[in-house]
């Protein structure tokens, strides 16, 4: 089956407007763009969380509705503009849209993923690269992490840098549950992963069940009843942001086992010496090696000075 798309442009306080209109009057389904995208003129539009701007609209909108390939696209137009109260329909263009597999073109754009010396990365539809390796079969998801960002390769890195088979390992904000896994594929005895996102703890859950690794998920207030809501840890490793890295800190340093180790990231370059001070009362941190202006911090309870960075 093939389909056209009816391409606008138009101001953007009709573009919201026109967008409900084009869905009414027919069309399949619609996204707006910025025109001025790929020029000097092209808008930032989506910010911060809490920062998003009152209209999903740029200055210069292109509306693009999709529609049946034997649709009147001259008729939705029209009735679209008539709905919003426009005079006269706006002009606009039309583009085919051919048939593709587009399961097989999104599979497509996700190869396996290569991290550290010896850890892999890889889609079901895929093979491993290296069956010798560390292999993680993990999909891409709603969860965070599945390897590609800076910082949750640098935590992978630091794992298999530092592994500990027979300690106990926390995952705080496990999102996707790749760093426990890691850990658990690399010898640790007991690893929990918590995350404030029901999402993320279903989503771990089945990775790890897919990747035959024995986590136990968590969100935070089970797991503050749970048999480990007083356990200490060998290692605790948190990827989150710096904000709420320096809320918690007197909790996740509490969660530390003496002469455990404590990793941070989701931490900037220039924030790591604000989230260090965080953590000073409690355990020395430093940065162990640095990503695409990504730093991942670790220190160990009862050190008197940070470990070295990765040579």
């Amino acid at each position: 089956m093939s389909w056209t798309e009816i391409v606008i442009e138009i101001a953007r306080e009709h573009a919201e407007a026109l967008s409900d209109a084009l869905m009414e009057a027919g069309a399949l389904s619609v996204s707006v763009e910025d025109a001025d995208e790929g020029t000097d003129a092209e808008q930032p539009l989506f910010g911060e969380p809490g920062m998003e701007p009152k209209e999903a609209a740029w200055e210069r909108s292109r509306v693009v509705a999709l529609t049946d390939v034997d649709a009147d696209q001259a008729a939705i137009v029209a009735a679209a503009a008539q709905a919003i109260g426009q005079a006269a329909a706006p002009a606009f263009v039309t583009r085919d849209v051919a048939e593709q597999d587009w399961v097989r073109l999104t599979q497509s754009q996700f190869a396996p993923i290569h991290i550290g010396k010896n850890i892999w990365v890889v889609p079901s539809w895929h093979e491993a690269p290296d069956p010798d390796g560390l292999i993680l079969e993990l999909d891409p998801g709603l969860a965070f992490g599945t390897g590609s960002h800076p910082t949750t390769r640098l935590c992978m890195e630091w794992l298999e840098a530092h592994p500990a088979p027979g300690k106990t390992v926390l995952d705080y904000g496990c999102g996707s549950g790749i760093l426990a896994m890691v850990a658990k594929k690399l010898g640790a005895q007991t690893v929990a992963g918590v995350d404030i996102d029901p999402q993320a703890i279903e989503s771990a859950r089945d990775n790890a069940e897919r990747n035959q690794c024995e986590i136990e998920y968590f969100l935070p207030d089970t797991f503050a009843t749970s048999a480990h809501a007083t356990e200490r840890f060998d290692i605790v490793v948190a990827n989150i942001l710096s904000s709420p890295l320096k809320l918690m800190a007197p909790m996740l340093s509490g969660r530390v086992a003496e002469g455990g180790a404590l990793i941070l990231s989701g931490v900037l370059a220039r924030q790591a010496e604000e989230v260090a001070a965080a953590y000073a009362p409690f355990i020395q941190l430093g940065v162990w090696a640095e990503q695409d202006g990504w730093v991942a911090l670790h220190g160990r309870l009862g050190a008197a000075s940070a470990p070295a960075p990765r040579a």
